[in-house]
């Protein structure tokens, strides 16, 4: 969400910024209704501080002339009686109105909050304009020694690649046909050596992290409520990717969503609080089963293991101060993990900025890192069935900072001298980007590191988790 005083002084920023990420949203009329709830509250409270004066006021008032109206007859006993009746009625009359005014308010409200969810951040000043994907520009990328991005896979290595499909199969790793029929399509069961290489992704990414670079790590639910979806920023606008757990229809308190990431439950931790500044950043790290519907997606990727319903994810999230130098600073910090991550695993990659139309509603500024995968692309001769594809890069990991935009949402601040301190509060930032979702980082390690001989070679740093065993073959 949005700040709404920023919205006031400078709604032009926030149009341009629904221009640069393709977001229609009526900016004006989100403006109109701001006014006239506001000036609807305004004329409430006036009248609540004119009804809180006749109440203070008109007790003696009735009390005096209610022992005036023991002594008087009459004309003068009719007046007295109609000035306390009067008296009485003001605060009721100033009570009805005031009713109406919160009537209208209500009313008035939920258009305002929904409109409110649906402004995206704008775009930080130096993220390139585009439209989709195909506008995102290479910041720069790596290879191991001995790699040449001249060169195609069978060049660099004297032998045609296998795609990780066919990798799979041969050498036991996956079961994509049990998978289907017990869950449906996109769906797979890791096997033997494939589970093992899984699981020693996540344990590798985990300990990377802690050991090396000072997270701690964090165990959090992936089952949550639609608040932690709409203050992480994934609803409204992702609902339609999100599985929907329908408790109410069958009596339960309230519906419940899959996570599509560890940064829901990582940043909802802390949702309603006021944080120690000494304490800051805090740096998290999680493991966690994420699901996706992938609605709408479809083409190359429905096969294999690059786009699927269930996968597991190591991602990390920073929540630093209200600072924008910081903020910037900590994106930076959190991409080099990744890449002294992907560099000890010996994986060739790009870093992508993504430009203003694939930033995400959330997000001032975000960063791509793509891994090589040489079973990826079309075959370098098309009239050829044979012929090897000419490899691409696929999407691994994504870097983003948010600055105070899911920490206004989740009503997470901080107070310099602690949470019991004076002074006023500020909504923190917050970042954050991949470590390694798996089985997706498993296709660019078995196809780049696949032998000629139909085995795969086991990275050097995931060895240790694989009791030392330093390839994958048949048998």
């Amino acid at each position: 969400m949005i700040d709404l005083k920023a919205l006031r002084s400078d709604p032009d920023r926030f149009k341009d910024g629904c221009r640069k990420k393709n977001t229609p949203v009526d900016i004006d009329h989100l403006l109109r209704l701001d006014t006239q709830r506001r000036d609807l509250m305004s004329r409430a409270e006036s009248l609540r501080a004119e009804q809180k004066k006749l109440a203070k006021e008109s007790g003696p008032k009735i009390g005096q002339l209610s022992g005036k109206l023991k002594q008087a007859e009459g004309d003068e006993r009719d007046a007295i009686e109609a000035e306390i009746a009067q008296l009485k009625a003001a605060p009721a009359s100033l009570k009805d109105q005031i009713q109406t005014l919160d009537d209208e308010i209500s009313t008035i409200t939920p258009e305002l909050e929904s409109l409110l969810l649906t402004i995206p951040l704008p775009p930080d000043d130096d993220v390139p304009v585009g439209t989709s994907s195909d506008d995102n520009v290479e910041i720069r990328r790596w290879a191991p020694q001995g790699w040449d991005w001249d060169k195609t896979f069978e060049q660099n290595k004297g032998f045609k690649p296998r795609g990780h499909i066919e990798l799979c199969d041969a050498l036991g790793l996956v079961d994509f046909p049990r998978g289907v029929k017990i869950a449906g399509t996109r769906s797979y069961v890791l096997t033997g050596m494939g589970m093992r290489l899984h699981q020693a992704i996540l344990r590798y990414a985990i300990d990377f992290m802690v050991d090396r670079n000072g997270f701690t790590p964090m165990s959090v639910p992936v089952l949550v409520r639609e608040e932690a979806m709409v203050g992480t920023g994934f609803f409204p606008g992702g609902r339609e990717q999100a599985y929907h757990v329908e408790e109410t229809s069958r009596g339960g308190g309230q519906d419940m969503f899959l996570t599509g990431t560890g940064e829901v439950g990582l940043m909802g931790l802390h949702q309603n609080e006021i944080l120690d500044e000494a304490d800051l950043p805090l740096q998290y790290v999680t493991v966690s089963t994420c699901f996706r519907r992938e609605a709408g997606a479809a083409g190359k990727d429905t096969a294999g293991l690059y786009r699927i319903h269930q996968f597991d994810k190591v991602e990390q999230v920073v929540i630093c101060r209200a600072d924008e130098q910081e903020s910037r600073d900590w994106h930076q910090k959190m991409l080099g993990f990744v890449e002294d991550f992907l560099q000890s695993l010996g994986l060739p990659y790009r870093l992508l900025q993504c430009c203003t139309g694939d930033l995400g509603a959330k997000n001032a500024d975000m960063i791509d890192v793509e891994c090589w995968m040489p079973g990826r692309g079309e075959p370098a001769d098309p009239k050829d069935d044979a012929s090897a594809p000419t490899g691409e890069f696929g999407e691994t990991h994504s870097a983003s900072r948010l600055y105070d935009y899911q920490c206004r949402r989740l009503n997470m601040r901080t107070r310099a001298g602690g949470a019991g301190g004076k002074g006023e509060t500020v909504f923190c930032h917050s970042l954050n980007n991949t470590v390694a979702a798996s089985p997706r980082i498993l296709i660019p390690i078995l196809e780049m590191f696949q032998n000629e001989d139909g085995s795969v070679s086991v990275p050097e740093a995931l060895r240790p988790y694989l009791g030392g065993a330093d390839r994958v073959s048949q048998g």
